[in-house]
């Protein structure tokens, strides 16, 4: 599995697997960090213009991650992908963070076993219920940095 910064051209594959608009997620890629999970099988410095260029598909992209840091917080701001690929990418804003010495947050919607599983795995507290989005319950979890 490769991990790559999203680019503009990864917006359509990103729209498939978050099931949201495609102008929606190229916006997300150019206000947040995001992060995108590839199949192994490619070589990422293969075509440098293919990918840039020529757009990435929902096969290829095993799942992505956004989040961008305020007041001493990263704020995972979206997550979706395979088992696998929730695990490698949530590492990703706990790397940053540990280098900033801040606080990771996410919140995770009920029932999303598979991001609740990663979060657990890389050392978030439970904190309770978030707030709602679109009338569907979430999960905080945070992991505070290193003292």
């Amino acid at each position: 599995m490769n991990v790559r910064d999203a680019l503009e051209a990864d917006a359509d594959a990103l729209a498939a697997i978050a099931d949201a608009p495609t102008d929606v997620m190229r916006n997300l890629v150019h206000d947040r960090t995001v992060r995108v999970a590839e199949d192994g099988s490619h070589d990422p410095n293969a075509d440098v213009d293919a990918t840039r260029y020529g757009g990435s598909s929902p096969e290829d992209i095993l799942g992505f991650i956004s989040f961008d840091a305020q007041a001493g917080t990263v704020h995972v701001t979206q997550i979706d992908g395979t088992e696998a690929a929730c695990r490698r990418l949530l590492a990703e804003p706990v790397r940053f963070a540990d280098c900033e010495s801040m606080a990771v947050e996410v919140l995770v919607p009920l029932g999303d076993d598979t991001v609740m599983e990663a979060a657990r795995e890389l050392g978030f507290e439970e904190g309770g219920l978030g707030p709602q989005f679109d009338g569907a319950r979430t999960v905080r979890f945070r992991l505070e940095p290193d003292s």
